[in-house]
């Protein structure tokens, strides 16, 4: 018989989410991520969120404000060419930079709403009350709306269909009398909003987000943002896809849309929605109803982190208490903030500076979820109040650890409250391993067992903040350290890739 093969570890993946709210509206974008490519996948990440790169209701806009979906920064519409973040020719270099490096794209789906109509229509609606969508505070009656578009710099190239007032759920505004309110259109295919859940309960119904709210009750609707889906794949090598307010939009339809990139483009693809609520149960509930074939952002550790963060020696063991990545941790992208939760945003979860490298390691180095890199902490934030990369500039250094060091078996030390600590054994090809301690109050140490294959091994921190050095003991155990209110992460100062920590990540993202 032959000798059996063992299979290779699989290497660890790292997601970067692309952008920050308060990037420069200069339409570069495109162009300086293209230029870091060869670094970031130097340092450890495999595939990049891009931001929703569709045209927006101005070239300041962020694409969360969309207008045309089969608009990539192509066509002359909205005041300019370009997106925010480049022209469409950028955006392809970008692809193809990305695919020779080996690195994965994953656009930002913006399919619950449209802004920015080209004019207005007369139709049909009932207001609601702001807090409790089924409650109607207004009989019918007509209003002025902003729901027609009609792309005129696109035409039809791509897609025919132009949108009217029967292609939307509701609107904010009615032009008649100027005024703001929440407008439910009594449409043609229905006379209310989608049922939950197929979209989420909170509010009554949070079928109505914001702008001209798509119905995807309408089949027309329906196939043309199925067509984009499909058209999109063909238009950038993506090998992915992120969906924006997926409370707001149905779950049936959206379900319908990542089958059907699924069957087409699957081999590889990878779906995470935005489902940002600090509701573990109704997190899991829409994971289910998904059949699993998603991902969701896990929102509740976010709040974990932003708590324990301002709170006076909390207890680290309980850190991941309620968390999706502790019930669904295939299913749980972790994160430590994005551009919704950063400062100044409206779902702001402030995190003291101090934690960021604790929560980062607590996502990076740990053997469940799939851990996404937030840009403003990689690069730094713009905007009225900048602020410099985190970690004191060594958040890098955790993905490296991450990618080199952080395999095999876990062992838990979760024992003392402001304490805490675990161990990777590593595997049969990749035995290197590492252990991490860190503490929210003064200095803390663990004595931790790494195995006996390391004894008479010398361990130090590869993040460089604590300068002692562990050697392993004939029994396989070692004490390792960490300053105060600070993490360390060790590994055989002899192991492969060592030299690698000593190098400097390029974060000078904005100069020419």
């Amino acid at each position: 018989m032959g000798e059996h093969i063992q299979d290779a570890t699989p290497e660890n993946m790292t997601m970067m989410q692309g952008f920050e709210w308060y990037v420069p509206a200069d339409g570069k974008h495109w162009t300086r991520l293209d230029k870091h490519m060869t670094n970031l996948k130097q340092w450890g990440i495999d595939n990049i969120w891009l931001p929703p790169g569709c045209k927006g209701s101005s070239k300041e806009g962020n694409g969360y404000d969309i207008y045309d979906l089969y608009d990539l920064g192509e066509f002359d519409q909205k005041g300019s060419v370009g997106t925010k973040w480049g022209t469409k020719d950028d955006l392809v270099k970008l692809a193809h930079t990305a695919k020779d490096n080996g690195v994965g794209l994953y656009w930002d789906a913006v399919l619950n709403h449209k802004f920015a109509a080209d004019h207005r229509e007369k139709c049909q609606a009932i207001e609601v009350n702001p807090e409790n969508r089924n409650q109607h505070v207004s009989d019918k009656y007509q209003i002025d709306a902003w729901v027609g578009f009609d792309f005129p710099g696109r035409g039809d190239k791509y897609s025919k269909l132009k949108y009217h007032w029967y292609h939307f759920g509701g609107v904010d505004y009615n032009a008649a009398n100027k005024k703001k309110a929440i407008y439910q259109i009594i449409g043609e295919q229905s006379d209310g909003w989608a049922a939950t859940p197929d979209v989420d309960g909170e509010k009554g119904n949070y079928d109505y987000l914001m702008g001209s709210d798509l119905d995807y009750s309408h089949p027309e609707v329906e196939e043309d943002v199925l067509n984009w889906g499909k058209w999109i794949a063909q238009e950038i090598p993506l090998k992915g896809m992120r969906f924006d307010a997926i409370k707001h939009y149905s779950e049936t339809f959206l379900r319908k849309f990542v089958k059907e990139l699924d069957e087409t483009y699957g081999k590889g693809w990878f779906f995470v929605g935005e489902f940002w609520k600090d509701s573990l149960g109704d997190m899991r509930g829409y994971l289910s109803r998904m059949s699993h074939k998603f991902s969701l952002f896990d929102a509740p550790l976010v709040y974990k982190f932003s708590e324990i963060s301002q709170a006076n020696s909390a207890d680290l063991r309980k850190v991941f208490d309620g968390t999706l990545v502790q019930t669904d941790p295939v299913s749980a992208v972790t994160l430590v903030m994005n551009h919704d939760t950063q400062p100044s945003q409206a779902l702001e979860a402030p995190i003291t500076p101090w934690f960021k490298p604790l929560a980062y390691a607590l996502i990076l180095l740990r053997n469940t979820g799939y851990p996404c890199i937030f840009y403003g902490d990689l690069y730094g934030t713009k905007g009225k109040n900048p602020a410099p990369p985190s970690c004191g500039g060594a958040l890098p250094k955790f993905m490296l650890a991450r990618k080199l060091y952080s395999y095999g078996e876990q062992r838990d030390y979760f024992d003392f409250e402001t304490c805490i600590g675990w161990v990777r054994y590593g595997t049969w090809d990749r035995r290197y391993g590492c252990a991490v301690v860190m503490s929210n109050a003064g200095p803390g140490w663990k004595r931790m067992h790494v195995g006996e294959m390391h004894a008479g091994e010398v361990w130090t921190d590869v993040i460089g903040w604590d300068e002692k050095e562990v050697v392993i003991g004939d029994d396989g155990w070692g004490e390792f350290h960490c300053g105060g209110t600070s993490v360390s992460v060790w590994v055989n100062r002899e192991a492969e890739g060592r030299e690698r920590f000593g190098e400097t990540f390029d974060s000078n993202i904005y100069e020419e």
